[in-house]
């Protein structure tokens, strides 16, 4: 039961909030990354 406590506290909502959100967009940055997005993937990409 002190769990349940501690967790509905504002400040650890939020911060629990925030390091969910700041992993989807690091995970979201890798993922771009990785594809290879803006990368020449054919010989006339500049034409």
């Amino acid at each position: 039961m002190p769990l349940k406590e501690w967790l509905s506290k504002p400040i650890v909502q939020f911060l629990l909030h925030t390091l969910v959100y700041f992993s989807i967009m690091l995970i979201l940055f890798y993922l771009y990354d990785y594809s290879g997005i803006n990368q020449a993937k054919f010989i006339y990409n500049d034409f």
